[in-house]
């Protein structure tokens, strides 16, 4: 039997909340949008690449986002943790290997992700500072607002690449 995308329900995000709450509610839509996008769809479906040249295909969207939630919310959280799915050799692993036979436990994977950076999260303080690879001081509300414009930016990608594989558009 091929595997398919679950439908999903998009948590709506808060109109009026405290900062922790609005940022974690868009975060979470955010992160509904992108599986809403690849809702329906058959692994091989998710693994194409319809936007030529690009290379995007959903499956790549979906990895390449379980592997940011780990990397900012772990690092956020002083946790040490391993790429999931690049190396130094492969920096584009999130992207490019992806399979339709990997798709079910890829999309496991990426809510697994998402889990444990809520929980990862959770104790931090908006204000938690970190340093970076880069050398940067940083907080946890640099990292809630990262991750909403890098959903945003790769939620429109999705959109795209939805369109060009079915016709399939919305919000």
């Amino acid at each position: 039997m091929t595997w398919v995308a679950p439908d999903i329900e998009r948590r709506s995000e808060p109109y009026v909340a405290d900062e922790r709450t609005m940022l974690q509610g868009w975060l979470d839509w955010h992160r509904d949008t992108l599986l809403w996008k690849c809702a329906g769809l058959t692994g091989e479906q998710l693994c194409a690449q319809p936007v030529a040249p690009s290379t995007l295909s959903l499956l790549g969207l979906v990895r390449h986002m379980a592997a940011v939630e780990r990397s900012w919310f772990h690092r956020a959280a002083g946790v040490a943790y391993e790429s999931l799915f690049y190396t130094d050799d492969n920096p584009d692993g999130d992207f490019d290997d992806g399979t339709a036979a990997s798709a079910e436990a890829d999309f496991a994977t990426f809510r697994d992700e998402c889990a444990k950076a809520d929980a990862l999260a959770a104790d931090l303080s908006l204000d938690h500072t970190f340093d970076t690879t880069h050398h940067r001081t940083i907080n946890v509300r640099w990292v809630y607002t990262h991750m909403i414009e890098e959903y945003a930016r790769h939620n429109g990608h999705a959109d795209l690449l939805r369109e060009a594989l079915d016709g399939t558009t919305g919000d």
